[in-house]
């Protein structure tokens, strides 16, 4: 059964939705079905406060990723961007082993139902301009500035 709770954040209300012991969206807007804050969903939680407190950089949560294997390869590589990092869509592309396929990947992002624990916010565009995101991009830069500052204040 899927079941979701809300939480306030430094970049709004996050709702955290789970099925069984996995995580499976984290949205910025309402979700529907039982609100329920289970043992996954508390981890996520807390996990995610302590990335905003400047004292995570990866997430090691139980994940159920649901999509097409493009977009599951797109999804582990964004995975991999180091904290505090940017790549470009023809980054990801390549190392998600199709070096043509920027607009395939800029879908896939779109498509990226566990937005900050999959990093699709640092992806950017290849002349650096900040391209779409879920959350908007207000929220897309605050994480990028939240990742800028934790790493000049180490």
């Amino acid at each position: 059964m899927r079941t979701f709770y809300d939480y306030d954040t430094p970049v709004g209300k996050l709702y955290i939705e789970a099925e069984d012991d996995f995580l499976t969206k984290l949205s910025f807007f309402e979700l529907s079905g039982k609100r329920l804050e289970t043992p996954v969903i508390k981890e996520t939680y807390r996990q995610l406060t302590e990335y905003f407190e400047g004292n995570r950089k990866t997430f090691d949560i139980p994940l159920k990723l649901e999509g097409t294997d493009f977009q599951k390869s797109v999804w582990h590589a964004l995975m991999k961007i180091p904290y505090g990092k940017t790549v470009s869509y023809l980054d990801i592309a390549r190392s998600a082993g199709n070096p043509k396929a920027s607009r395939a990947v800029g879908m896939a992002n779109n498509k990226n139902k566990i937005p900050i624990i999959i990093p699709c916010h640092r992806v950017i565009g290849k002349n650096g301009s900040l391209t779409g995101y879920a959350g908007g991009l207000e929220i897309k830069k605050k994480l990028l500035e939240l990742e800028k500052q934790q790493i000049c204040s180490k």
